[in-house]
């Protein structure tokens, strides 16, 4: 049966928007169509087009959008004196006038906006929505093919939903819990949603969770992991009732790796806190190849000065009594005072990426604050020498007149924790910032899944470290079986060639290639200290 209705046919007053069709069908008809058999009416928005309520009119946009190619975005609305809504607009997402942030014109950075003039504008009607006017004609092209890699077309179903929960508790990554959804959907072109919005939901329903008897499964499975390997360390904090505080362990190879990779660690508590609720600790290490080797981990029940003295020492129980000779942690307290008692004679450092990144929030507010923010990273990066650092820092604190924030008045006083010219006369392995210890928390997005056990954690924490360790061995074939060409012909570039492995060895010709262009002359053979000069040769593209 086909429907000879034609859109003239269709009365303003018959418009009605029904959620079940996603299309607009005429009221009085709607029961006397079979709609298995019936053409759907794809309508236009259309001056006069009225609306059950502010979603339908929402949804009938959004679907006139994608079917037509182009974005959405929600501009101007209106509440009454009741605090109803009383008018809003339905924009193409590419109006606007493009704004472009980045400083350097070489650059641009790219922007969608165009100021492209499609819309609809909404008015109430009673309890209804009218469309008021609509503009159609976009400035720029539109694409249906394209349409599905736009934000506001994008949304998880609850069959998608459910599917990813259950596959993310059976173990399974979220790249392949998402070829599922695209191999059972026929095509990457038959979902409304990316492998991102997976992942973002997946991160949301997570949570590491501490189940009633997760204490003595986890402590059953450390004596199970000593029974394999008698070099196994742990060590659980329990309280007056027995229940669980806080828990450390190492294996063997974490343990043997530790004598080797001994001089620097850094030590965070940020990851899974912030992603799972649960304060995993990890020590991190770098070795030969300048990757990052987990040293141990403890899970901890509070961050408080006491939690952290129990750890560090049975962390260095572990390890033999061996402290490390430098320690890069964040700014807390608690930890700071922990490493005081613990490891006395370690250099305690700041990670320097934590501190830059919070200039925004503590300087924003001031007038000049871009030229703050430049000249602040110029200080605590070009300065050589102490001497340097601690004047070129009341240069910017007079010229600024900046006497008064408290923040950078802290990090002046704190400025041997944390400066780079104050913290250079130690060795650091190529560390300044716990990023290392984000990058080895990473392992864990493959192995940390929803409703995971304490228990289960900590399994899986072996599973990752065997992960590790794996890729560890892949790089030493990698480095035993292959030689990357020396540049020079100088014996000292030979003599690393042979000792250092492939990664350490392009960060020393890295060096190199510097010291090729520059030409230094010695100014002053009487003088103390000795005075170059250096000429460097660079290269201009015209």
């Amino acid at each position: 049966m086909e429907s000879n209705l034609t859109l003239d046919e269709v009365t303003e007053q018959s418009m009605v928007f029904h959620e079940d069709d996603d299309v607009f069908i005429a009221e009085e008809t709607r029961d006397s169509l079979d709609f298995q058999q019936a053409p759907i009416m794809m309508l236009e928005p259309k001056k006069g087009l009225m609306f059950d309520s502010e979603d339908d009119a929402v949804r009938f946009y959004n679907g006139y959008a994608k079917r037509k190619g182009f974005g959405v975005v929600r501009r101007t609305t209106r509440p009454s004196e009741d605090n109803k809504l009383n008018y809003f607009t339905l924009a193409c997402s590419r109006q606007g006038k493009a704004q472009y942030s980045s400083n350097n014109s070489f650059k641009p950075n790219p922007s969608t906006r165009m100021q492209c003039p499609a819309k609809s504008n909404f008015s109430r009607r009673g309890e209804k929505f009218c469309i008021t006017s609509v503009t159609i004609d976009h400035n720029h092209l539109i694409s249906t093919s394209k349409a599905r890699f736009l934000r506001c077309h994008k949304k998880l179903d609850l069959h998608a939903k459910r599917t990813l929960e259950l596959n993310d508790q059976a173990g399974i990554r979220v790249n392949k819990n998402f070829g599922s959804l695209v191999m059972e959907a026929g095509g990457y072109d038959k979902l409304e949603y990316g492998e991102k919005e997976c992942r973002n939901y997946l991160q949301e329903t997570r949570r590491l969770k501490l189940g009633a008897r997760d204490a003595n499964d986890v402590y059953q499975y450390f004596l199970d992991m000593q029974s394999k390997d008698p070099d196994f360390f742990h060590v659980m904090d329990v309280d007056e009732d027995g229940r669980l505080r806080n828990a450390f362990w190492a294996d063997a190879r974490s343990r043997a790796t530790y004598e080797s990779f001994c001089d620097v660690i850094t030590f965070d508590t940020t990851y899974l806190t912030n992603k799972y609720k649960v304060p995993f600790s990890p020590f991190v290490g770098v070795n030969h190849h300048g990757e990052s080797v987990l040293l141990g981990c403890g899970l901890l029940s509070n961050e408080d000065t006491d939690t952290f003295l129990w750890l560090f020492k049975s962390w260095l129980c572990c390890m033999s009594n061996n402290p490390p000779n430098a320690i890069i942690t964040d700014q807390c307290k608690a930890m700071q005072n922990a490493i005081k008692e613990v490891f006395p004679r370690a250099r305690h450092r700041w990670c320097i990426w934590h501190i830059m990144k919070n200039i925004p929030e503590k300087v924003s507010g001031y007038e000049k604050y871009e030229n703050i923010k430049y000249t602040l990273s110029k200080v605590v990066y070009d300065s050589l020498t102490k001497h340097d650092f601690d004047e070129a820092w009341l240069q910017m604190i007079e010229k600024y007149d900046l006497q008064d924030n408290e923040w950078l008045d802290g990090l002046d006083d704190d400025k041997n924790l944390w400066a780079p010219a104050y913290v250079k006369d130690t060795f650091w392995a190529g560390m300044s910032s716990t990023q290392r210890s984000e990058s080895v928390n990473a392992l864990f997005d493959g192995y940390v899944h929803a409703r995971t056990t304490l228990k289960q954690f900590v399994e899986q924490y072996g599973n990752a470290l065997r992960d590790k360790v794996e890729k560890e061995n892949k790089a030493d074939s990698k480095s035993f079986q292959e030689v990357i060409r020396c540049i020079t012909d100088y014996d000292l570039e030979g003599q690393f060639q042979a000792a250092y492995t492939n990664a350490k060895f392009k960060e020393f010709q890295d060096q190199l290639r510097g010291k090729i262009y520059c030409y230094p002359t010695l100014m002053d053979k009487d003088g103390s200290p000795l005075m170059f000069r250096v000429r460097e040769d660079r290269k201009i593209f015209l």
